[in-house]
């Protein structure tokens, strides 16, 4: 028993290890657009995130603003919930977007709530540590005027060996000391995966 447990195992081990064998690994380009399972990836990331940051810089909220308090618009962005049929790392997806925002020039972008924990803790540790001439101070943040948030969304229509998923993408910004709505947006996405 003992002999043929032993066997078995020698056998699977040798197919495992020729199956590892005749792995090839490619580097390639990462703007290179690249759909491999048919599921949301980078490139859908990348796409979205500088059409939306795009519509949403070309609006009238952000000239309304300028003309207001002559300066350009702080913006955070806050939570992108993925409410869709697959695993979707949202933080990509929302650090494709403060690119784009940061990368138009035209606002400015301060952190989130999270991060803005690690800031805060790194500013009270040079409050003993750092020489006085570097240390930062306290009270000295810069307010978002502005909070951009979204949804991402699926719908799956499959029969038998072909398969269809859309993609939603909302995105809302809205007016952080009136609470008013300032800009919505839309993107969607259709994939078609046949087996």
């Amino acid at each position: 028993m003992i002999r043929k447990l032993l066997i078995a195992s020698a056998i699977a081990s040798i197919f495992f290890f020729a199956s590892c064998a005749n792995r090839k690994v490619t580097r390639i380009d990462p703007n290179q657009q690249t759909d491999i399972s048919g599921r949301w990836n980078d490139t859908d990331s990348k796409l979205v995130a500088n059409e939306m940051i795009t519509d949403v810089l070309t609006r009238p909220w952000r000239s309304e603003f300028e003309q207001k308090y002559s300066k350009k618009p702080t913006v955070i962005v806050g939570s992108v919930k993925n409410k869709s049929s697959e695993h979707i790392e949202s933080l990509t997806f929302i650090k494709d977007l403060e690119k784009a925002f940061i990368n138009s020039g035209t606002v400015s972008v301060v952190q989130s709530a999270d991060e803005r924990n690690q800031v805060r803790e790194e500013r009270n540790d040079q409050q003993t540590f750092a020489s006085e001439e570097t240390r930062k101070k306290w009270g000295k943040e810069k307010g978002a005027d502005f909070m951009l948030n979204g949804v991402i969304t699926s719908i799956i229509d499959q029969y038998k060996n072909q398969k269809t998923v859309a993609y939603q993408i909302n995105l809302e910004l809205t007016n952080l000391e009136t609470n008013e709505k300032v800009w919505i947006g839309e993107k969607k996405i259709k994939k078609y995966i046949k087996n």
